[in-house]
């Protein structure tokens, strides 16, 4: 039996969709509302995630339980502890580090238990791509990633966003570095800066870039033997846009506020336009540049798939046990064939020699 925690959210409906299309199940369906969830998907069950007994009956039976609901700094490392008291195996599409920092201290991870964090698009894909490509070009020293989009902002992305403009989040959890990057085998802070607008190739819209140096881009810089690494958030829509440069007078505002007025500005942003998401990894050394674009209509049904490769790969036996993180785990060629192959993005190599579509 696998369980889904929030699946009636963004990225919960697509993950059961992936699930049930898989093959994989038979499927236990978690939510505070129902009433989006159907009973021919699995057997649907009402639970609060803030409620260790809720949780506990939730998981109790599973093989697997998947958590898509977030976000990840208020809820932590319960669902993970709930699973396993029962004797499931986790998957989390977010679950970041500090998750990891927490799950490590207790010295909860044990026996034959497996637990796979950050099995998303971001954090996730976005270190999977580069090792696939890395894979075929080894001599590799220098990338630079470009992730964003135009399409709807949860109230879940919404506080990821805020996070990613500061360091630390709403409990001091290291959510990143803004300004910062590896430079010379090392964090270096403060060496990139913000641009207000830019035309990048494959993206249809002029954006904002937002630096910022993650723990993941971190442990895929030591993983490829990187000299340099920039990763930006790209932020394309003009509202939005205009309102983080209102932030640092926002300041005084409540979170809520600062989340729902982003959230406003993303309807806005989108009104009228497809909905869109692109991320672009290039790859240069001594032998040339490689550009990996993922492009898809629905971020949210990226993050799912990625969460769903890591369940198969759970339940497939395909993991060793104890605590990973999805992009450091999960084998990268198989996940990027997997997720052109259901659609869930097309996936394309740009290089000196034309490789096509993988």
């Amino acid at each position: 039996m696998i369980g889904v925690l929030g699946a009636s959210g963004a990225v919960g409906r697509q993950a059961v969709r992936a699930l049930r299309d898989s093959g994989t199940g038979p499927l236990r369906l978690g939510a505070r509302r129902t009433s989006a969830l159907s009973a021919a998907d699995g057997e649907v069950r009402t639970v609060d995630v803030n409620d260790a007994g809720s949780l506990k009956e939730f998981c109790a039976g599973l093989t697997v339980l998947l958590n898509c609901a977030g976000p990840t700094y208020a809820l932590q490392e319960r669902m993970a502890l709930a699973a396993l008291a029962a004797g499931a195996h986790y998957v989390d599409v977010g679950g970041d580090d500090p998750v990891h920092e927490r799950l490590t201290a207790a010295g909860a991870v044990t026996g034959d238990a497996t637990v796979v964090l950050s099995a998303g698009a971001l954090p996730g894909l976005s270190a999977l791509v580069p090792r696939w490509l890395a894979a075929r070009w080894p001599d590799g020293d220098r990338l630079v990633c470009l992730a964003g989009g135009l399409e709807k902002c949860t109230p879940t992305v919404a506080e990821e966003i805020l996070l990613s403009l500061s360091v630390g989040g709403a409990y001091g959890e290291p959510f990143g570095r803004p300004l910062a990057a590896w430079r010379n085998g090392r964090r270096a802070l403060r060496v990139l800066r913000t641009i207000e607008d830019e035309q990048l190739p494959d993206f249809p819209d002029r954006a904002m870039l937002q630096p910022i140096l993650t723990a993941e881009s971190e442990r895929l810089a030591v993983m490829l033997r990187l000299d340099e690494l920039d990763f930006f958030n790209v932020y394309p829509g003009p509202r939005v846009r205009a309102l983080f440069a209102q932030l640092p007078s926002l300041a005084a505002q409540g979170r809520g506020d600062l989340v729902q007025r982003i959230v406003t500005a993303g309807d806005v942003d989108l009104a009228g336009r497809d909905p869109y998401y692109r991320m672009r990894f290039t790859l240069g050394g001594p032998g040339g540049e490689h550009t990996a674009v993922v492009s898809t209509g629905s971020s949210y049904r990226l993050t799912a798939a990625v969460g769903v490769l890591a369940v198969r790969a759970v339940v497939d036996g395909e993991l060793p046990a104890g605590l990973h993180f999805g992009g450091d785990v999960l084998d990268p060629g198989w996940a990027v064939e997997e997720i052109n192959r259901t659609g869930a993005a097309d996936i394309t190599v740009l290089d000196d020699v034309d490789e096509g579509v993988l």
